[in-house]
């Protein structure tokens, strides 16, 4: 029976692997049109392309997404959003989760060499290279400047997969560190099934089922300074953590 299994999920992984980049060609060359229209407006109207791909590729995966929110969620307001980062699935589950207002996530500037997607990536991220302390900084100075143009910004305080079977693992300063010095609250959001619809340890582990998204309670960042990164880094952490411990997230062990 785990050898059926195993049959059906890489299967099916390949199945979802050829609409992926099948979906994505279709729409390549509006991506080429956008991306002369500049950074902020034409990055705005490749991330609208991102939804209609986000939108087409979970019905043909057959994976159903549903956002949940702990309390009202104003999408007119600007935010850092926060995520717990389990999965290869969890980019697209961001297109699907956060609508109607603009926002840039801050991906890793590896990904931007892979091609057609790597276009779409270059022209749809805020991009951070790791590999020394001035890049990094960098990657800070372009996030405040996406916030100042009024469109909110999502990064994972992980920085990479949590591969531990705690809920999460430790939290790096700059999500925090943006929002005190822009004064811009942080939305935590937490992806509960990203994990089971497709593991961090192989791209060919995609499975349909229910997707879910939690919305958490916003965190004012009203008259902190940084001093009080720590304190705000850990209240996130905490409950974060709380949260999907009390939803039963499947890796917790």
């Amino acid at each position: 029976m785990r050898y059926v299994h195993f049959l059906f999920m890489t299967l099916f992984s390949i199945y979802g692997f050829v609409l992926f980049v099948g979906i994505m060609l279709i729409l390549f060359p509006f991506v080429v049109m956008a991306s002369f229209l500049g950074k902020v407006k034409g990055g705005n109207i490749i991330y609208k392309i991102c939804q209609i791909w986000a939108d087409v590729i979970f019905l043909l995966w057959g994976i159903f997404h549903k956002n949940y929110f702990e309390v009202p969620h104003d999408s007119n307001r600007q935010y850092v959003f926060v995520f717990n980062h389990i999965s290869y699935m969890d980019i697209p589950v961001l297109i699907k989760a956060i609508r109607n207002q603009h926002f840039r996530i801050l991906g890793k500037a590896s990904m931007s060499k892979i091609p057609v997607f790597g276009f779409f990536y270059r022209n749809a991220v805020v991009m951070v290279d790791r590999s020394n302390a001035q890049k990094r900084a960098a990657s800070v100075l372009k996030l405040k400047s996406v916030i100042r143009k009024n469109i909110s910004v999502v990064i994972a305080p992980e920085g990479t997969f949590n591969m531990t079977q705690q809920p999460l693992k430790q939290f790096y300063d700059g999500a925090f560190r943006v929002a005190i010095e822009t004064q811009t609250p942080i939305k935590p959001i937490l992806f509960l099934d990203t994990y089971d619809r497709m593991s961090y340890r192989s791209v060919l582990s995609l499975t349909p089922g229910r997707c879910r998204t939690v919305y958490l309670e916003e965190i004012s960042v009203a008259g902190l300074t940084i001093n009080d990164v720590n304190t705000l880094k850990e209240k996130v952490y905490s409950l974060m953590e709380q949260k999907l411990i009390y939803y039963k997230a499947s890796w917790i062990k």
